[in-house]
Formats: C-alpha cells, sequence, structure tokens
C-alpha cells in the first residue's frame, strides 16, 4: 500500500520532474566544471531539509534520507555532466551554452533522483532503512568521478547500490538489465609517428608518417578479426587521424589516436600486447621512430546477478513497463562499474526512445521521451523496497 502511493505521488510530481530536467538542459557544464550543477542539487537538498555533503570526490554531491524504522542503507546514483556538443534540436528547453549540451541523458537522471528524494521525504517516518542518493559528476571523461567518491567515503555505509540510464535507443515501457557484465571496459591510446617530412614531389627523400599511418589503421583492424577468439569481444576503433599541413607537402609527423572496448581484462591486456608489437613492427620496417601511450579506462560493468534479478522482479508492479528483458552486453561504458566492484548492486537500461527522434546518445539531436522519468524513478524505489525484503 505504501508504495502504491509512492508510485502515485511521483506521478503528482511528473511536471516538477520535467522543469528540472528541462532547467538542467539548458544549462548543461563539461565533466570536472559542473559547480553551478553542483549548487543547483545541493540547493535542491537544502530546501527539502536532507542533510548532504558537497564536493565529494570533486564536485560530487552525497545526500541522505534516513527513514523512521530500522532496515538497510541503499544509494541510488545519477550522474550530472554535459558533452562537448552543440545542440542541434529545434525545442524550447535547448541548451543556452554554446558548445555544450546534455546529449547523454544526465539531466533527466539527476532529476529522477532529486524528484525521488522530494518524494520520498514526506514518506521517510514510514520507511524503513536509509535511501543514499549520489549524485557524480564526470561519467563522460575517465577517470570519471564515481573513483575518486568512492575514494572520499561514498559508499561507506552502503548495502546495496543501483542505477539507471535512460536509454533513447530504447522504447519507451522497456526494461533492460544483465545479470553479468553489462557494458565494455573503455581504455583510450594514442599514436605518434615521427617521420621524415620532404617535398610531394621527391617521396624517395622521405619516411612518409601518412602512408606509415595508414597502415596502421588497416593493421590495427587485425587484431580483432584475427588475433583474437571470435567468441571473445573486442573493439579497436580508430577515432582521429592528424597530419599534414599543404597538398604538396610529404608530412613528417602522424598522430593517431582511438578506443579499445572489451569485456574482460585478459582480452584486454592481448589487445594492449598485440598493439605494441603492430606499432612496433610497423615502425621498424620503415624506419621511423614512435610513441605509443595507452590510458586504461573505465572498467567493465557487471551486475551481481541477484540484484539484477531484483530489478526485474521489482518492476513487474510498474505498469508502464511492459518489457523486462536481460541483454547481451553493450559496447559503451560507464564508471558505475566502480560502484558494483565495491558493493551489490545492478544498473539498468529504462527505455526512454522519444517518437519521431530517432538519434542516438552523443548526436547533437539527442532527446528523451521524458515519460521516462517517472518510470525510472519507481523502478529505483521498487528495487529499494525488494532489497529491504531480501
Amino acid at each position: 500500500m505504501l508504495l502504491e502511493h509512492i508510485h502515485q505521488s511521483i506521478d503528482e510530481h511528473y511536471p516538477e520532474m520535467v522543469d528540472i530536467r528541462r532547467y538542467l538542459h539548458q544549462h548543461p557544464e563539461l565533466s570536472f566544471k559542473e559547480y553551478k550543477t553542483a549548487k543547483y542539487i545541493a540547493d535542491f537538498y537544502e530546501k527539502l531539509g536532507i542533510p548532504y555533503r558537497k564536493n565529494v570526490g570533486g564536485n560530487g554531491i552525497v545526500a541522505t534520507l534516513k527513514g523512521g524504522k530500522p532496515g538497510k542503507t541503499i544509494a541510488f546514483r545519477a550522474d550530472f555532466d554535459g558533452l562537448p556538443i552543440q545542440d542541434e534540436k529545434d525545442v524550447p528547453y535547448k541548451s543556452k551554452i554554446d558548445g555544450v549540451m546534455h546529449a547523454c541523458g544526465h539531466d533527466g537522471h539527476t532529476s529522477t533522483l532529486l524528484t525521488l528524494a522530494k518524494v520520498m521525504k514526506a514518506y521517510q517516518d514510514e520507511l524503513s532503512g536509509t535511501i543514499v542518493f549520489l549524485h557524480q559528476h564526470a561519467e563522460e571523461y575517465a577517470p570519471g568521478g564515481a573513483k575518486p567518491m568512492i575514494e572520499d567515503g561514498a559508499l561507506e555505509g552502503i548495502d546495496a547500490v543501483f542505477g539507471t540510464h535512460l536509454w533513447a535507443t530504447t522504447p519507451l515501457g522497456v526494461l533492460q538489465t544483465s545479470k553479468d557484465v553489462f557494458m565494455a571496459g573503455t581504455d583510450r591510446f594514442t599514436i605518434t609517428i615521427q617521420g621524415q617530412g620532404g617535398h610531394g614531389a621527391y617521396p624517395h627523400e622521405t619516411k612518409d608518417s601518412i602512408v606509415i599511418g595508414s597502415q596502421l589503421v588497416s593493421q590495427l583492424q587485425q587484431i580483432v578479426s584475427r588475433r583474437i577468439d571470435p567468441l571473445e569481444t573486442a573493439v579497436v576503433t580508430i577515432g582521429e587521424f592528424k597530419a599534414g599541413n599543404a597538398f604538396n607537402i610529404i608530412a613528417d609527423t602522424a598522430t593517431l589516436s582511438g578506443t579499445v572496448r572489451f569485456l574482460n581484462t585478459e582480452i584486454q591486456e592481448l589487445v594492449i600486447s598485440e598493439m605494441e608489437k603492430i606499432i612496433e613492427g610497423t615502425c621498424i620496417a620503415n624506419g621511423v621512430k614512435y610513441t605509443f601511450n595507452y590510458e586504461k579506462g573505465y572498467p567493465p560493468l557487471k551486475n551481481h546477478a541477484d540484484e539484477a534479478e531484483l530489478v526485474l522482479k521489482a518492476s513487474e508492479n510498474i505498469i508502464e513497463i511492459h518489457t523486462r528483458e536481460e541483454v547481451i552486453p553493450v559496447m559503451g561504458g560507464e564508471d558505475f562499474a566502480y560502484y558494483t566492484m565495491e558493493r551489490p548492486g545492478a544498473y539498468f537500461f529504462t527505455g526512454a526512445n522519444k517518437e519521431g527522434n530517432p538519434y542516438p546518445h552523443h548526436h547533437p539531436k539527442f532527446d528523451i521521451d521524458e515519460r521516462a522519468l517517472p518510470i525510472a524513478a519507481k523502478t529505483l524505489i521498487n528495487a529499494y523496497f525488494a532489497y529491504q525484503e531480501k
């Protein structure tokens, strides 16, 4: 009965939930620079009278709502940074910050958690246990905000942690999760080739960094296609190739950068080893020097099976959810991975596809169906009550 009243209250707060999301959408801030957003969140909890700690691991906010009855302590997490993308949507809530937008739904995540906090404050005396609201900065840019927040004590006393991502490519009313690895590990790398430039008419007197770089682009793709078990999963992507400044000059320097994605660390180490061999061999064969910088980023996000099952079961009495799916991993990354490395927990996708808007995450015209916001809130609080009964 209590849960029914909470669901009703979430629905009643839907207009405010949308207002919060649209305000944040118009005022995005980049990773590690979310000062105004962090203040907005802190001020919200100040007005609610919910104790909070700010500057957690950087710009993070941790708010704690202690129920009137004994029980477990469960954390919900929402991220709140934007991306360096120009908003190209023709909507009244379009970003007002040139070159920055919420192109991944973090504004919606924050709105969901803030509204849920406001709703649950009214039921504080009837609540068993404690809800901890983790508002995390800098998810979009490694090393991210989760790890420093954890190091700053964000998970102290936490029994379990749950989070959701509003997923714009999944239909409204669909909930997706996994009982194992759910999202990929994400690394980045940079290769610099130091050749010997010269006149475009006399290539034999040069060591063409563009030709050598082009060889690497092709050869690095053979790591996945020929050096990794086909039943394993990996991605090696070259996203940038910078060289040259004139049509008739052979460039002496080329820089390639990209990303590696993987689902287990053994494959990660194999990719690194094979990259080193290919880069070294190619550059030796061409008589040039090189540098190879490889940065390990977020680990794979692995859900705990019991907690993922709990999310699936807990969503069954949410009438807006018509489909619950266990899905194969996606190759996008998430630093929520650090939370489930430390505590039992699960991450799930809340379908938020907006009709007529086919654009994916990180696209200049990205948007969500805001009706997904209360669905996300209901699923989180259902998981909370279900975990209290474990």
